[in-house]
């Protein structure tokens, strides 16, 4: 079972990689928000499936929380901020 929460983990990590695309090539600022948001969903899942790996996920599930709030709230201060900017065009 370790070996699965193992590869699964490499996957995600892998998907840094797509996310961190997005993010250097988005066409638009809205793409590159998206690739941030994308890239704190899967750094929870990670920190989520490193809790099962060793064995220790009621530690890593209150990281993952904090990381997730942190998360959300950037991407609520970042939407205010481009609805403002486009307010004032």
């Amino acid at each position: 079972m370790t070996t699965f929460f193992l590869a699964l983990t490499i996957f995600i990590a892998l998907l840094f990689a797509a996310s961190l695309y997005r993010i250097l090539t988005g066409p638009t600022v809205y793409d590159r928000a998206i690739g941030a948001g994308l890239i704190g969903t899967n750094a929870i899942l990670i920190l989520v499936l490193i809790g099962f790996i060793y064995q220790r996920i009621d530690m890593f599930v209150d990281l993952a929380l904090a990381y997730g709030m942190l998360n959300f709230i950037g991407v609520v201060a970042l939407a205010k901020y481009f609805e403002r900017k486009q307010d004032k065009v």
